[in-house]
């Protein structure tokens, strides 16, 4: 099967040797995503809140740039540095996606990459 790399300027550029996204058939694998500005580069300023947010819209971008939405996620794993923020991540998802939900993960990890709080990644499925 061959191997599509999907990329927009929309979300953060990799910051290592990896793709956004790579779409195998009507699968795409989204890379994880931290809450970092595409256009700086920089973590977003504000709380866990505006960092969870900024994450979101990062995963947004690639799956419209693979041609689909956030709709179209069939599993999401969710790396966090302290799990004590788990239910503010059920809050501002239910803003990002309506039912039927993702099957997801919700993971405790001691750190992420640039010290964010929050990062995501994501299998996303193609309709037609």
């Amino acid at each position: 099967m061959q191997r599509k790399v999907i990329h927009t300027d929309s979300a953060p550029q990799a910051i290592g040797t990896y793709s956004q996204a790579v779409q195998c058939g009507s699968t795409v694998y989204l890379s994880g995503q931290i809450p970092l500005v595409p256009e700086t580069m920089e973590m977003v300023d504000g709380n866990i809140e505006a960092q969870i947010r900024r994450v979101f819209d990062n995963l947004s971008a690639v799956a419209e740039a693979a041609g689909g939405s956030l709709a179209d996620i069939a599993k999401l794993n969710i790396f966090l540095t302290d799990l004590g923020h788990f239910p503010l991540v059920n809050q501002v998802m239910a803003d990002y996606f309506q039912e039927p939900y993702p099957a997801r993960a919700a993971v405790g990890v001691a750190a992420l990459p640039k010290d964010a709080a929050v990062e995501m990644d994501a299998v996303l499925v193609l309709n037609g």
